[in-house]
């Protein structure tokens, strides 16, 4: 699995969850309030393997456990994220209304060709990024804002009734440096 990391946390990075870890302790999920905080304290906003380790090290709480809870909410990114996240919902309401269309879209816009439009996916989820972490592109099963199908969520404000055109404007302005 590729992360990113070069295999070893620096004193920073440490500290960060040492500090983060005293914070949350004694506190119902105290786990979730810990990776999430780590997460967002990183560039790339993603947990390294070598942070799930130190967490568990520390806390005591099993490996398995620890990468258990990271790869069960789809809020955890094991892989760095681009500055700019966009979401596809890939839901029945809005795969009927054209997500597919849109997912290919934007992946062919961006160059992302290890996606081939309109090819099912084994699971049909699916997570890119570009060379220049720019841009992460990602599926979602579904969002629950179904009235609004297609939805996509681009860098967490949710768009409804998207079309090429609104999805093409959006990620355009986000090249340029628009948020």
């Amino acid at each position: 699995m590729q992360n990113g990391s070069n295999g070893v946390l620096n004193p920073q990075e440490r500290l960060l969850i040492d500090q983060t870890i005293a914070e949350h302790d004694g506190h119902p999920g105290a786990l979730l309030g810990i990776l999430e905080t780590v997460q967002s304290a990183h560039a790339h906003k993603f947990l390294s393997m070598e942070s799930l380790r130190y967490i568990a090290d520390r806390t005591g709480i099993p490996p398995a456990t620890v990468y258990s809870m990271a790869t069960f909410y789809a809020l955890f990114n094991l892989d760095p994220q681009g500055d700019n996240v966009v979401c596809v919902c890939r839901g029945t309401a809005c795969h009927t209304r054209g997500s597919r269309a849109l997912l290919d879209k934007v992946c062919l816009d961006l160059g992302l060709n290890e996606h081939e439009p309109g090819e099912p996916k084994e699971t049909d989820k699916l997570m890119l990024t570009t060379p220049d972490c720019k841009f992460t592109i990602r599926t979602v099963a579904c969002f629950g804002q179904c009235a609004l199908a297609p939805v996509v969520e681009v860098n967490h404000h949710i768009l409804g009734h998207v079309n090429e055109r609104t999805l093409q404007r959006a990620v355009k302005a986000l090249s340029r440096g628009g948020k």
